[in-house]
């Protein structure tokens, strides 16, 4: 899931004055005029960009897999570019916008580790295999990056969504552009922008190593029992600067929305659900835990489900507009024609699409027949191999449409893939009920449920993609960039991400495991909350085990929310509650969702404070800066501690499992006191700093 981060000054109901984008893109255009020859697609650009993605990726397959949310790198890419491309006197900033496009795969296409673990948690798979895992990442991106042509003709250029990441990178892109007026001023902004994100990193990755000596405590949790029946619920602060940047990055009524859940999940679903058992001899925090992995997960996958299904609903005329507009752009180029076309709106030939597709598809094809031939239902091959294409064609453009209407609504990080996931697999696996279970041996259960995951993987890479592109486009349309280059770039993109995510799934696997899987150790193994939810969906399907009552239970509770949240977009400026954002929060952990509700908070409170310095919309961009540094130095350090984990007997540490621990379990209440207090100052601190960064004086903005 992805994910549901926004900038937070971008969208109206989050703060003040609206911004015109109508007129923000008429002046872009006039004033980023296309020089004859103009650096764009650059072999540098892509260089600079494969190198940005690699390491961003690694961070967000971490991020993914702990906090069950991924952040777009978009942002803090172009910053890196800029800094790097700023020593070329030649570069443009479509260059610039190049390399954030190529760098934004790693936010999206580690997508995957919603799903693929979940071949590990059923006992299917033991390690992710290399080639397997990259050709389901790279064909499903591609696949991705050409359904996303039609699709932005219908999301970007025909719609009014606001796009708020991709209106915010635009924003650090032009801040960043050298040779204007008032370069000087821009160019002291841009290095403060550096200075964030790089502080950021430090900070969070430095907080992080402490917790892993356990001087700092992880979290503050508490889980009690109340009533006469035995009723348990309780709270866990995560002690992560991550989720924080993730919070403020969400937004005001995002964030809000899933503290509602957790709500929901924690104030009512545990306590009822716990209450029904009679049980009064297990211990409080382990028998909370127990009823929300086995009980409310599943009311929350019930609301985000029919959240995911009100949202497709609302986006079948403008998908259809979309391919219309496509098409008639192909007659344009084939008329000679193409000339006359706006070059934000010359996108990869739709020929070329629907050739790339087809050439995609035929080794996806090959993929789900070998994989049904490795998994023992190879009399089944040719029908799986194609009724998984034909699943694939559809459900991923699907898929794509809502991702990326929720991509335009609230950012493409906070799009809701991993919820929409749950609709895939539970349609996959009822379709391998009715049209196969019935002809297999009565053992090959695993099997149908490895096939559904398998086919969903693939589903999610193809979404995925899209979704994020999208995004992409409408910063390549504000600054006036070709849509075909940065198309081109995303598939370089694609292939770059495919490569590193594998060997660093591994790791992880090795080093942590996943939560459910044979042998893992549950007080070390990462959450990967959104796989365990759909793989145990998938099991759930086809063994018959699954309680519909519960996903029945939260659809009503998700139909409420969308009425609720309808009410109020039609009665008040400002105040909304995102039915998907309810869900997760209902279906997240609360380590992960009430720091992320508190990191909401507090970005609300630094962009009130931002619109009383000279600049506010300068000074919100050093906010969202931060909040990516703080995000990306806690995912790079994990990954590096991952390592030591994982060969922490070949390295001769004492304690295989904390190898980097100076303290025992009796420090544990000191360290939840030193470290809580220690947390709250360096965030009130941090960005104290950042906004004395502000510009302290008047500037005239860069059109």
């Amino acid at each position: 899931m992805s994910r549901f981060p926004t900038a937070p000054f971008s969208l109206e109901a989050e703060t003040g004055p609206s911004i015109d984008r109508n007129a923000l893109t008429r002046s872009v255009i006039a004033h980023y005029s296309p020089s004859p020859v103009r650096k764009e697609l650059t072999i540098r650009g892509l260089i600079i960009g494969i190198i940005i993605t690699l390491v961003f990726t690694a961070a967000n397959v971490y991020a993914g897999l702990k906090a069950a949310l991924t952040f777009s790198t978009s942002i803090p890419a172009a910053v890196i570019s800029m800094a790097i491309l700023r020593s070329f006197r030649n570069a443009t900033i479509q260059e610039n916008n190049i390399v954030q496009t190529v760098a934004s795969a790693a936010g999206t296409l580690s997508s995957i580790i919603f799903v693929l673990p979940g071949l590990i948690m059923i006992g299917y798979w033991s390690d992710f295999p290399f080639w397997t895992s990259f050709w389901i990442c790279a064909l499903g991106g591609v696949l991705g990056v050409m359904y996303s042509i039609p699709l932005r003709r219908a999301l970007v250029t025909n719609s009014d969504l606001p796009y708020p990441e991709g209106v915010a990178c635009a924003e650090v892109l032009k801040v960043g552009s050298s040779g204007e007026a008032g370069e000087a001023k821009d160019v002291e902004h841009g290095r403060a922008g550096l200075l964030a994100v790089l502080w950021g990193s430090i900070v969070s990755a430095v907080f992080y190593a402490i917790v892993q000596t356990k001087i700092f405590a992880s979290d503050v949790a508490e889980y009690f029992r109340f009533g006469s029946r035995g009723s348990v619920t309780g709270f866990d602060f995560g002690l992560s600067f991550m989720f924080v940047g993730i919070g403020h990055l969400v937004g005001l009524w995002v964030g809000i929305a899933m503290f509602v859940g957790a709500i929901i999940g924690w104030g009512w679903g545990v306590p009822h659900f716990s209450a029904l058992t009679g049980d009064l001899t297990t211990a409080a925090a382990a028998f909370a835990q127990q009823t929300w992995s086995t009980k409310v997960r599943f009311v929350g996958a019930g609301a985000i489900g029919i959240s995911a299904i009100w949202t497709l609903f609302k986006l079948v005329k403008p998908v259809v507009g979309g391919l219309t507009s496509a098409l008639a752009a192909s007659r344009a180029r084939k008329a000679g024609r193409a000339d006359e076309l706006p070059i934000t709106e010359r996108d990869i030939p739709i020929g070329t699409v629907g050739l790339v597709s087809l050439l995609c598809l035929i080794p996806v094809g090959y993929l789900l027949w070998n994989f049904a031939h490795v998994s023992g239902l190879g009399d089944h091959a040719w029908l799986l191999a194609s009724g998984g294409v034909l699943f694939v064609v559809i459900l991923s453009f699907l898929v794509s449409a809502v991702c990326g209407y929720m991509a335009g609504l609230i950012g493409s990080s906070n799009s809701p893939l991993s919820g929409i996931g749950i609709l895939v697999v539970v349609i996959a696996a009822l379709l391998l009920v009715f049209g196969v279970q019935s002809q297999v041996a009565p053992g090959a259960g695993k099997s149908l449920v490895a096939f559904a995951l398998f086919v969903t993987a693939i589903v999610f890479a193809v979404a995925s993609i899209a979704n994020n592109n999208l995004q992409d486009l409408k910063t390549g349309q504000l600054v006036n960039a070709t849509p075909e280059k940065q198309q081109w770039a995303l598939v370089i993109g694609v292939i770059a991400g495919a490569v590193v995510i594998p060997p660093v799934m591994n790791l992880l696997n090795q080093a942590y495991g996943f939560n459910g899987a044979p042998g893992a150790d549950p007080a070390r193994a990462l959450p990967a909350p959104q796989a365990g939810l759909i793989s145990a969906l998938g099991q759930g399907v086809i063994t018959h085990n699954i309680d519909w009552s519960l996903i029945v239970t939260g659809a009503l509770i998700g139909i409420g929310i969308i009425v609720l949240d309808e009410i109020l977009a039609r009665t008040v400026n400002g105040p909304r509650l995102p039915p998907l954002a309810v869900g997760l929060g209902i279906y997240l952990p609360t380590s992960t969702t009430l720091m992320v509700a508190v990191g909401a908070v507090v970005g609300w409170m630094f962009d009130r404070r931002a619109e009383r310095t000279p600049r506010p919309d300068a000074t919100k961009q050093l906010g969202v800066l931060l909040a990516s540094g703080l995000i990306v130095g806690e995912s790079l350090l994990a990954v590096i501690v991952a390592g030591l984990v994982a060969f922490a007997d070949k390295l001769g540490f004492s304690n295989p499992k904390e190898p980097l621990a100076l303290v025992g379990p009796g420090f544990e209440t000191t360290g939840k006191i030193v470290g809580g207090i220690a947390f709250a100052v360096i965030t009130f601190v941090l960005y104290r700093w950042v906004l004395r960064m502000a510009p302290a004086r008047h500037a005239t903005r860069s059109p």
